[in-house]
């Protein structure tokens, strides 16, 4: 790979110590076999560019790139053999925006982190010390930290003047009571393993609760909210005065509510039982309970938009994939319901969240005794990127807010780094 100095890398640092009308943040999202980035305004709040690469290591890759003067995404289909063709590509895409707007100044790269442990609670700036503390927790979540961590190396590397901090997913859960964050195994698996609830989807989860705030023109600590983060991973929070007091997703992000292709809760006795008793290695079961499980396991689908569409046509397996997960979901709702007392508002986010009316009915539906009243036209005619879909009679709003996950962590940098003046 090619390191020398790029646009991006002798175009920042300096403005730091000046006044900006906009300070401009990278915000990069490395997964294990794609890289999503996104350049945002945080004077405005908009994105500049966003991008992917998806099918990293594949024999054929997909590059999507979209400007803030485009109307639809620019893809084209690219070989990436491994990570630094993708960031070669990262970088082009970048220099050629730097080239268009040379005033424009990236001052800092945030990067999203899935799991921080017990030990990184807020966000940090990262140095070569920090990477090897967070490598040091990989095992804690092999289908996600490496590839966090192969691209905050590259970027490091190939952008090593300019300030990089990781936001950690479960960061925003480390508020959780010890009774709702420890699990009832032996205090050895505590103390020596950390086995205990993590939690995950923090970035998302805060997102919505500040956004929650201002449509309820309220200060966040004053609210009681429940926040359901429902696409291809799911999971559910309980906010208490804007903290996070429980979440769905325990020590990785397979417990809790069906997803895509995750079972969720599972009995744990089943692994033990397939190991035990049918000769299934831990690397099967757990490719088997994360990639192959879940709506895809029932219905052959993760993809939501079809599953409704065969639920139309009457199709079983659908159907039950339809109910499981729609079931799940309640279970979760009605829990957090009783462990925080009062609730201001129930919000709906994520792919599945925002852009899938039944199934937000679905999971309202029958529970105003319980102070959730669903207003279906409302719900069908959802058109701004937050909207309060709740009968006027419901004591608990019921809202619909596009989350912004990249928006967020940008927000968290700016705010580590000093960038907000």
């Amino acid at each position: 790979m090619n390191t020398e100095s790029t646009n991006l890398n002798t175009r920042t640092g300096s403005g730091r110590g000046n006044k900006r009308l906009s300070h401009y943040i990278l915000v990069l999202n490395c997964g294990s076999s794609s890289v999503k980035f996104k350049i945002i305004d945080l004077s405005t709040a908009a994105t500049v560019l966003s991008g992917a690469i998806t099918g990293i290591g594949e024999k054929s890759g997909e590059h999507s790139l979209k400007a803030a003067s485009d109307e639809t995404a620019n893809m084209e289909k690219d070989p990436f053999p491994d990570y630094a063709a993708a960031f070669d590509a990262v970088r082009r895409d970048i220099d050629a925006l730097l080239e268009t707007f040379p005033e424009l100044v990236i001052e800092a790269i945030g990067h999203r982190v899935v799991h921080g442990g017990a030990g990184f609670t807020e966000p940090v700036q990262l140095t070569a010390a920090v990477v090897e503390e967070i490598a040091a927790l990989e095992h804690l979540a092999p289908q996600h930290l490496p590839g966090n961590l192969m691209g905050i190396r590259l970027c490091m590397k190939q952008f090593s003047n300019i300030p990089q901090v990781a936001v950690f997913d479960s960061a925003f859960h480390h508020s959780m009571p010890e009774y709702a964050y420890r699990y009832p195994v032996p205090e050895r698996w505590f103390k020596e393993f950390g086995i205990r609830r993590y939690g995950f989807h923090g970035s998302s989860h805060q997102y919505v609760a500040n956004k929650a705030a201002e449509m309820l023109a309220k200060p966040v600590a004053e609210l009681n909210l429940i926040t359901l983060h429902l696409g291809n991973g799911d999971s559910a929070c309980a906010i208490r005065k804007g903290q996070s007091i429980d979440t769905s997703m325990g020590f990785t992000p397979l417990e809790g509510l069906m997803m895509g292709s995750r079972s969720g809760d599972l009995d744990a006795s089943v692994p033990l039982y397939l190991q035990q008793k049918h000769g299934f290695s831990a690397d099967e079961i757990a490719r088997q309970l994360n990639f192959e499980s879940g709506l895809q396991a029932i219905c052959g689908s993760h993809d939501m938009r079809e599953i409704v569409s065969r639920v139309e046509q009457s199709d079983p397996e659908a159907t039950l994939a339809l109910e499981m997960f729609v079931y799940h979901v309640r279970k979760y709702i009605g829990a957090y319901l009783l462990a925080l007392g009062q609730v201001d508002a129930l919000v709906f986010t994520g792919g599945i969240g925002e852009h899938a009316p039944l199934i937000r009915e679905r999971c309202c539906e029958g529970i105003d005794q319980l102070g959730i009243a669903l207003d279906q036209q409302k719900n069908l005619n959802i058109d701004d990127a937050a909207a309060d879909i709740s009968e006027k009679s419901s004591l608990i709003r019921v809202l619909v807010i596009a989350t912004d996950e990249e928006l967020q962590i940008a927000q968290e940098v700016s705010s580590l780094l000093g960038l907000n003046g």
